[in-house]
């Protein structure tokens, strides 16, 4: 007779560091130092430094040593390939595409007969910078839900590009000033400038150009860059400059002729949050997936079992729940995410 799969819950724990795999002795993005992690992407709420052993993508770890220079010499770094299974301990592992940024991955967890996916921050809208999301069938979906309300419906983001590019050609003395996450909004934005055909240079703000140049070092081309630091005001008139979502408060942007305030992403579906932070221009291009998208992704693995791990968890475990799916909210610590989302 063959044993029943082994429940998700008996061997999958949430801990003060995050979510814990018991047969594997490791972390899935613990939110401390932990003896073994396993780390779906780059992002600074997912990707803390000081771990003993490490896997991830070859493309997160070379972010991580880029975001923390001292990650370079520590032993025990693993780069897993997609679609590449390892034994950890007791559980298969295996890594695949979760379309948020470079690298970024799912973790695909099997021990005792029990398939539990583990999704990180995923998107499924189209973008080249990265590997599409894939899914993977399996008995539990541990989910993100930055957007899980039914107010955060992305439009596409060509369109939003659009906008801005409709803007430049009305406003031709100002400067377009355009607050990006520096890991992978800003590579993005990049991408889908140049698909829209905008060739000119792009000005970058200085803490913007290691992470682009380190996305072009992976093969991944996003046409020409210029620092801003040190390019006149009349050079940056008519022209898109790219910077932290932070830089329009600061005096570094004072020196921009006229600058036309603008912000790429999702929380600029809230207006008050674009009123608040002087958003002249606001661009819903978001790296997360929206209410419509995290609901059919759920549908799509067909999971009878749904963890909820950060962000809107209520109103996603009702709704799952609505369709019969048992689910709940792990309410892990150490998952504010980024403005610029």
């Amino acid at each position: 007779m063959t044993a029943a799969p082994l429940p998700p819950s008996s061997w999958l724990r949430v801990t003060a560091s995050g979510l814990f795999c018991v047969p594997g002795a490791f972390h899935v993005d613990p939110t401390r130092p932990a003896e073994r992690a396993i780390i779906t992407h780059g992002h600074a709420d997912h990707a803390r430094p000081g771990h003993g052993s490490v896997l991830a993508t070859a493309e997160t770890l070379a972010i991580m040593r880029h975001r923390y220079p001292d990650e370079a010499d520590r032993p025990g770094r693993m780069p897993l390939s997609f679609g590449q299974s390892v034994a950890v301990g007791d559980v298969a592992v295996k890594l695949v595409p979760a379309g948020h940024i470079l690298g970024s991955a799912q973790v695909v967890l099997e021990f005792g007969g029990c398939r539990v996916v583990v999704s990180g921050d995923y998107k499924r809208q189209p973008d080249p910078t990265c590997s599409p999301f894939e899914p993977v069938p399996c008995d539990a979906f541990v989910s993100e839900a930055t957007f899980g309300l039914p107010v955060f419906r992305h439009p596409d983001a060509r369109a939003e590009i659009a906008r801005l590019l409709a803007s430049l050609r009305r406003f031709p003395d100002r400067a377009h000033l355009v607050g990006v996450y520096g890991l992978g909004k800003c590579q993005r934005v990049l991408h889908l400038l140049r698909d829209a055909g905008y060739d000119e240079p792009v000005y970058l703000h200085g803490a913007l150009i290691g992470l682009t140049d380190l996305y072009r070092a992976h093969g991944i081309e996003l046409g020409p860059t210029e620092p801003a630091l040190g390019a006149s005001r009349d050079a940056l008139r008519g022209k898109i400059v790219l910077a932290p979502p932070s830089a329009a408060a600061e005096r570094w942007s004072r020196r921009l002729p006229d600058p036309v305030v603008a912000m790429a992403s999702g929380w600029m579906r809230v207006r008050q949050r674009a009123r608040q932070r002087g958003v002249e221009l606001p661009l819903i291009i978001s790296d997360h997936a929206d209410w419509d998208e995290l609901n059919a992704t759920i549908d799509e693995v067909a999971a009878p079992e749904v963890w909820i791990t950060h962000g809107a968890e209520e109103a996603m475990v009702h709704a799952a729940g609505s369709r019969g799916i048992r689910a709940r909210a792990l309410s892990l610590l150490g998952r504010e995410g980024e403005e610029g989302e």
